[in-house]
Order: structure tokens, then C-alpha cells, then sequence
């Protein structure tokens, strides 16, 4: 049997993070004894948990002692991180050591350095006194990276505490939460964020238009509630689509029903786009006459458009190269403290990869699969809201915005 000791620390008990840990260990197919428990006495105190983990062999605990790093149970620290230099750019040292998106520091000639920008799934490097995430793509011959797990520590993430609806997500997903009060409290955390200077960012999905609740976010947007949009070429165009021909994929927006050859207004919704240049331009002629991607223009709110293989045209503004629209991505990120994940998938898991675990996030779906799924691809801060995008963005404007 191979052996290890690791230590958790924070609000590990009611935030149920003691309780994950030991299920993990078990469904592992491990053993544990626990060491040490020292509880907090009240809500505001921290508590602590050592435990000494036990494997069948060593790279199945290896294994193990990776998962339990994502819920903040880190190896009784031993000795400094093992920086190795990468040899080629964009290839990794074996063995590297794979990031999450928790706060995380590690252990360098005895201090200790913060990681600076918290991303799932990259590398660390370590250099000029500076501990930062780096993707596989943008790490270049010579980086020090960090391999292994030796002198590399994460903290527990932690759920909104207090007396609001939140207090009950103990299931984190469901369908049977009261919606009013959900989206009351998810439009107080916003304001509240704003008013200490974060941005609030809105990952959109093509059935926010479909469900007509684009003029909805376009009112976030306009009042200054939405700081940055992520989206692709699908939402760009059915947002574009609705407000020069009043249809969202040929169903009219006003009677609900397919309209003669409306099946290719969104093709030519995207070629007088491409006319033009760009979304910038076809507002500054007139083409665009308003929607969201109208406002975000004309309050310089920045957006990115990432594009996928199914798209069409794409408008001209979609970034078609993956790697670059992920680079865009990060580049917006910066001040972020809440995101909102409207009826998008594939966007809202790119991005959830890209955001701290500190982020808010608050993902809105009519299907729990996609909520479920944020969480399960290591978003775990992520809240989960099963309801119609349509109904969740108009209260949330009532709430943010007013009649």
C-alpha cells in the first residue's frame, strides 16, 4: 500500500467539502484514516482536516491525490516546487503539473508565490518572481514549468454564505428552486458586484434570441449591467436576423410562425454583414438599426465571437481560429467577478474553463444536462439554474433595470 497525508482547510464542513473528499477517496477504490479534526466553532470560523489517504499502488494514488486537489485537500507540503525547463514552445515537460481554477500557490526557495491568473487545464510557470497559468499553446522553449505536485497547494472553494436562497443549493442543480427568489438574489449579487467595481459578463446562446429575450439583454447592456459578451456566430446572426427582418431562423419574432423562404434570412442577414465589413460598420450605416449586438457597439461594450464548424457565413467579426478566440477570450476577462451563462453550452463550458473559480457564475438553462455538465467539466463554482432563459432574463430586468 502506498500512503499519503493531506490537509483541507476553510469552510470544509458546511460547505459539505469534507464530505466530497471522503466519498472521492472511497469511490476510489482507497482507504483513509483521519488524523486530525479541528472544527470551527462558529460559521465564521475556518476548520481543518488531516487525513492520511491510502492506495494500492503508487500511480494510483498519484491519481487520486489529484482529484482531491480540485476540492482543496493538498499534500502535506515536504519541500519547493520542481521547476523543470520546457524544451520546445508549445510542448510541455512530462509529468507537468495541470492547473485548476482555484486560488493556488506554490512553494519557491522556501516562499510562498500566488498564481496571478487561475485557469483550468494550463501549466504553471515560475519566473522573475512571478507565478502565473500559461496554456500548452503559449508556453515557449526554456519556461520554467512546475512538474508534479511537490510545493503546489489550492484552496477550498468556498459557496456564498448568509441567509438567501443560495443557502439551501446543497443539490446545486435542480429544477425545484423558487425561481423569484433566485433570480432577486442572482440581480442583488449583480449589483453588488458592480457597485465594488467588478464587470459582469454574459455568455449567450442562439435560443436567448429564439425566445425573444434578446431585447432583454440588449437593456442589460444599454443600462450598463453587462460589461463583456461572449458568444458565436449563431447568436451574433439571429440577434442581427431579428432586428433587420424581424425573424430568428425564418419564425417571425412578433407571430411566431415560419415565414416564407425565411429559412435563409439568416444567410443574408450575414452577407449584408459581410457587405460591410463588420457589425461596427453595418450600425454606422444604418443596416443595424438596434438588438444586442447594435448596443454593444454603441456603448463600447467589447464582445467576442468565437466561431464552430457549423457556422455559417461566419460574420465577419467571428474569430475562426479556436486558439485565437480563446486568447480573446482571456484577454476580457480581466475584472470580471460574474458571469452569466444564458442558454449556451459549448460557450459556457469554453468559458467556464477560462474562469477563476472566485468568478460567480450562474448558469441558466431549460435543460439540466447542460448545468450539470458545467460543473462536471471542473467549473464547480458554477450555480445552476433550470428554468426558461426567456422568463429568467425578463425578471432579471425587472429587477435590474425596472418596469
Amino acid at each position: 500500500m502506498e500512503t499519503e497525508t493531506v490537509e483541507l482547510q476553510g469552510h470544509i464542513i458546511d460547505s459539505l467539502i469534507l464530505a466530497k473528499v471522503l466519498d472521492v477517496i472511497l469511490g476510489a477504490g482507497a482507504d483513509y484514516r483521519v488524523v486530525d479534526v479541528d472544527i470551527g466553532r462558529t460559521n465564521a470560523d475556518a476548520s481543518r482536516a488531516r487525513l492520511e489517504v491510502s492506495a494500492a499502488d503508487r500511480a494510483g494514488l498519484d491519481r487520486l491525490l489529484e482529484q482531491l486537489q480540485v476540492h482543496g485537500a493538498n499534500r502535506v507540503v515536504r519541500g519547493d516546487a520542481v521547476l523543470v525547463p520546457a524544451e520546445r514552445d508549445g510542448v510541455l515537460p512530462a509529468g507537468f503539473y495541470s492547473t485548476t481554477n482555484l486560488s493556488t500557490r506554490v512553494l519557491v526557495g522556501g516562499g510562498w508565490l500566488d498564481v496571478e491568473n487561475p485557469e483550468m487545464d494550463c501549466a504553471l510557470v515560475v519566473a522573475d518572481g512571478r507565478a502565473r497559468t500559461v496554456p500548452m499553446h503559449r508556453i515557449g522553449a526554456g519556461d520554467p514549468v512546475v512538474v508534479g505536485m511537490e510545493g503546489v497547494e489550492v484552496v477550498a472553494p468556498s459557496r456564498p454564505r448568509g441567509s438567501t436562497p443560495f443557502e439551501f443549493m446543497s443539490s446545486e442543480v435542480s429544477s425545484e428552486k423558487p425561481k423569484a427568489l433566485v433570480v432577486a438574489e442572482v440581480a442583488r449579487r449583480i449589483a453588488s458586484a458592480k457597485e465594488a467595481g467588478g464587470k459582469v459578463l454574459a455568455v449567450c446562446g442562439p435560443a436567448v434570441v429564439h425566445t425573444g429575450a434578446a431585447p432583454d439583454v440588449a437593456r442589460l447592456v444599454r443600462e450598463g449591467w453587462v460589461d463583456v459578451l461572449f458568444a458565436g456566430n449563431g447568436f451574433a446572426t439571429h440577434d442581427i436576423e431579428s432586428n433587420v427582418l424581424g425573424t430568428s431562423l425564418g419564425v417571425s419574432m412578433s407571430e411566431g410562425t415560419p415565414t416564407e423562404h425565411g429559412h435563409a434570412n439568416h444567410l443574408r442577414a450575414i452577407n449584408e454583414v459581410r457587405r460591410r465589413g463588420s457589425i461596427a460598420a453595418a450600425v454606422a450605416d444604418g443596416f443595424l438599426p438596434g438588438g444586442v449586438m447594435h448596443d454593444c457597439v454603441k456603448k463600447g461594450v467589447p464582445f467576442v465571437l468565437a466561431g464552430s464548424i457549423r457556422d455559417d457565413g461566419p460574420l465577419p467579426d467571428v474569430y475562426t481560429d479556436v486558439v485565437e478566440a480563446a486568447d480573446a477570450m482571456r484577454a476580457q476577462l480581466g475584472g470580471v467577478t460574474v458571469a452569466l451563462m444564458l442558454a449556451s453550452t459549448l460557450h459556457a463550458i469554453a468559458t467556464g474553463n477560462l474562469l477563476p473559480a472566485g468568478v460567480e457564475t450562474y448558469c441558466v438553462d431549460i435543460n439540466q444536462a447542460v448545468v450539470t455538465k458545467l460543473a462536471d467539466r471542473g467549473s464547480h463554482q458554477a450555480l445552476g439554474i433550470v428554468t426558461d432563459v426567456g422568463l429568467f432574463l425578463r425578471d432579471l430586468v425587472g429587477e435590474l433595470c425596472g418596469p
